[in-house]
C-alpha cells in the first residue's frame, strides 16, 4: 500500500478551471436573471446563480486550505459515496411524490388543493417520474458507474476534478428541471419535460460524464474490458444521442423560458417515442444490466453463467431496441409498416431479454442457498425476476391487437411500474447493499433483519401496485370498448373513472408500502455509516481485484 498523501499534495487536475467556470457562470446568470421579464426564467436563472457562487466558495475554500488534494493511489471513492447518499435522498424524494399523486387519484376531493397550483397532479406527476427515473435512478447509476470502472479497470477515475462536476452538475440539473415542473416550465414531452436551458446544462455535464468513464477505461491496467462496462458505455452515448435529438428546439427568447421543438406533427410524435422507448431501453434497462453483471456474481462470489452469453446479450439488445419505439404509435399517423416494424422488433426483443435474465438467474449455480441466508441476494434475483416479466409483458402489449385494449389504460402503468419498482428499484437497492460497506469500510450491514424488512414490505408493495391496475387496467380498456345497441358508447369517462376506486386506493397503498421499505434502507444505511469501522480493505488503486 502507498504511503498516504500529504498535506502538500497538489489539487485535482482541472479545479483552477472549474473554479472559474463557477465564478463566470453565477456572474453570467445574475445578469440574465437581473435582465429577463420572464419570472420563470428569472428564478430558474437565480438557482443556477446560487449553485456557481456555492461551488466557488467551497472551490476556493478547498484550494486555499489544502484540503482540496488529488490523491492518484487511491481509488475516488468520496465521489461515489456522495452518489450513495443523494441516490437514496432522491428515491425517498419520488417515491413520496408518487404516493401523493396515487392518493389524489383515489381520493381527490380531499387532495385537490385549488389554491396552490404547484400541487397540482400535472405538475406534480412530471416530478414524480423525473424524481425516480432521473434522480434516483440516475444518481444510482452514475455511482455504481464510478465504483465498477475502476475495480474492473484498476484505475482511478479520470478528469481530476471532473468526477465531482459530474455528480454536483447532476444535481443542479434535478432542482433545476423539479423546480421548472413545480412552475409549469415544460415541454410536455413524455420523460423530457425539462426546457431548453436545462437541456443545455445537461448536454455538458453528460458529455464530461462520457469522457470520465471513456478515459478511465482508457487508462486501465487490466487489459480485458468486463461486459458490465459495455453496458454502462452503450447507457451513457445512446442517452447522449437521444437527448440531443428529441430535445432540439428554439427558444422563444435568450432571457425566456419557453422554447418550441424543431419537429412537428407525425414526425415529432415518431422521434418523441424513439426518444420515450430507448430512454427505457438504455437509461432504465442497460445501464441496470450492468448492475446485474457485476454485483450479483459479486455477492455471490460466483463468475457470471456464461461470459459469452453475457456478449450476445449485449450486442443483440442494442440493435434491436433502437428500432421498437413505433409501438407506441399504433393506430396513429404514423404509417402502418413503421407500427409494424416497431412491433417486429419488440417481440424480436424476447430474445436477447430472457437471454440476460438466464444468465443473470443461473450465475446462482451453485449458490442457490444464499437465498435464504442473504435478503440482499433474494433482492436481485427478484429484480432479474421482475426484469424477465416485464420484458414478456412488453412486447405482448406491442401486439397491434393487443395494444388496441392496454393503449391508455391503467394496464401500460402496471406493465411500467413492475419494471421500476421490481427491475429498477430492486437492482439498484441491491447494489446499494453492497457497497455501502465497502465504501465505509463496515464488516456489514447495520441489520439484516432490517433489509429483510425491507424486502418483503417493498415486495408485497409491489404486488399489490401491478396487480391492482392490471386488474383497472383491463376492466378500463373493456368499458371503453362497449356500445350500446344503438351504436353509442355504453359507458361515460366519468363511469370508468368512478369503476377504478378501489384499484386506485390499493395501488396507493402498495406505494407507500414501497417507500415504508425505502426509508426502512435509509435508517439501515444511516445506522450503518455511524457504527464502528473496519480495517481499511481495498484501499489503493493498483491491488485491487477485478471481477474480470
Amino acid at each position: 500500500m502507498s504511503a498516504p498523501s500529504t498535506p502538500t499534495a497538489s489539487p485535482p487536475a482541472g479545479s483552477g478551471g472549474l473554479l472559474l467556470f463557477s465564478a463566470v457562470g453565477a456572474l453570467v446568470a445574475f445578469f440574465c436573471a437581473g435582465l429577463s421579464q420572464d419570472p420563470i426564467f428569472r428564478l430558474q436563472a437565480e438557482t443556477f446563480a446560487l449553485a456557481g457562487v456555492i461551488a466557488a466558495f467551497f472551490l476556493t475554500a478547498g484550494l486555499s486550505g489544502g484540503t482540496l488534494r488529488d490523491e492518484p493511489d487511491r481509488y475516488s471513492d468520496n465521489v461515489i459515496k456522495a452518489g450513495v447518499i443523494a441516490t437514496m435522498f432522491w428515491a425517498a424524494a419520488g417515491l413520496l411524490v408518487g404516493v401523493i399523486i396515487a392518493a389524489q387519484l383515489s381520493w381527490p376531493r380531499i387532495f385537490y388543493f385549488p389554491e396552490a397550483g404547484w400541487l397540482n397532479f400535472g405538475r406534480l406527476r412530471p416530478l414524480h417520474t423525473s424524481a425516480v427515473v432521473f434522480a434516483f435512478g440516475g444518481n444510482a447509476l452514475i455511482a455504481t458507474s464510478f465504483w465498477v470502472v475502476q475495480r474492473t479497470c484498476k484505475a482511478r477515475l479520470a478528469g481530476g476534478i471532473a468526477p465531482w462536476f459530474v455528480f454536483w452538475g447532476y444535481q443542479l440539473f434535478i432542482v433545476l428541471a423539479a423546480t421548472g415542473y413545480l412552475m409549469g416550465a415544460t415541454q410536455s414531452r413524455e420523460y423530457a419535460e425539462p426546457e431548453w436551458y436545462t437541456d443545455l446544462w445537461l448536454t455538458v455535464v453528460w458529455v464530461t460524464y462520457l469522457l470520465v468513464f471513456l478515459g478511465t477505461i482508457w487508462k486501465r491496467k487490466e487489459p480485458h474490458i468486463y461486459v458490465a462496462n459495455w453496458f454502462y458505455l452503450a447507457f451513457i452515448v445512446t442517452i447522449a444521442l437521444l437527448h440531443l435529438v428529441n430535445n432540439a428546439g428554439l427558444p422563444v427568447g435568450l432571457l425566456n423560458h419557453k422554447s418550441y421543438g424543431v419537429f412537428s406533427g407525425v414526425q415529432d410524435a415518431l422521434v418523441q417515442w424513439w426518444y420515450g422507448h430507448n430512454a427505457v431501453g438504455f437509461f432504465l434497462t442497460a445501464g441496470f444490466l450492468a448492475m446485474m453483471y457485476y454485483y450479483v456474481p459479486k455477492r455471490v462470489e460466483r463468475p457470471v453463467y456464461s461470459y459469452r452469453l453475457s456478449i450476445v446479450h449485449f450486442w443483440s439488445l442494442i440493435f434491436i431496441y433502437i428500432w421498437a419505439g413505433p409501438h407506441h404509435l399504433h393506430y396513429t399517423a404514423l404509417p402502418q409498416w413503421a407500427q409494424t416494424l416497431g412491433m417486429t422488433f419488440s417481440i424480436m426483443l424476447w430474445m436477447p431479454s430472457w437471454g440476460g435474465m438466464i444468465n443473470g438467474l443461473m450465475t446462482l449455480s451453485g449458490a442457490w442457498d444464499k437465498l435464504r441466508t442473504d435478503p440482499v441476494v433474494r433482492m436481485m434475483v427478484v429484480s432479474i425476476a421482475f426484469y424477465g416479466m416485464a420484458t414478456f409483458e412488453g412486447p405482448v402489449m406491442s401486439i397491434r391487437a393487443v395494444n388496441a385494449l392496454s393503449h391508455y389504460t391503467d394496464w401500460t402503468i402496471g406493465h411500467v411500474h413492475s419494471g421500476a419498482l421490481g427491475w429498477v428499484g430492486f437492482i439498484s437497492f441491491g447494489a446499494v447493499y453492497c457497497m455501502v460497506p465497502w465504501l465505509w469500510k463496515k464488516p456489514a450491514m447495520y441489520s439484516n433483519r432490517l433489509i429483510e424488512w425491507h424486502f418483503w414490505i417493498a415486495t408485497t408493495g409491489i404486488l399489490l401496485y401491478i396487480a391492482a391496475m392490471w386488474v383497472s387496467g383491463i376492466m378500463e380498456g373493456l368499458m371503453w370498448r362497449e356500445y350500446t345497441p344503438q351504436g353509442f358508447l355504453a359507458y361515460s369517462f366519468i363511469e370508468t373513472v368512478s369503476a377504478k376506486h378501489i384499484e386506485n386506493v390499493i395501488r396507493t397503498v402498495g406505494g407507500l408500502m414501497y417507500l415504508t421499505g425505502a426509508l426502512i434502507m435509509i435508517v439501515n444505511i444511516w445506522k450503518t455509516i455511524a457504527s464502528p469501522s473496519v480495517a481499511p480493505a481495498d484501499a489503493t488503486a493498483a491491488p485491487a481485484p477485478a471481477i474480470a
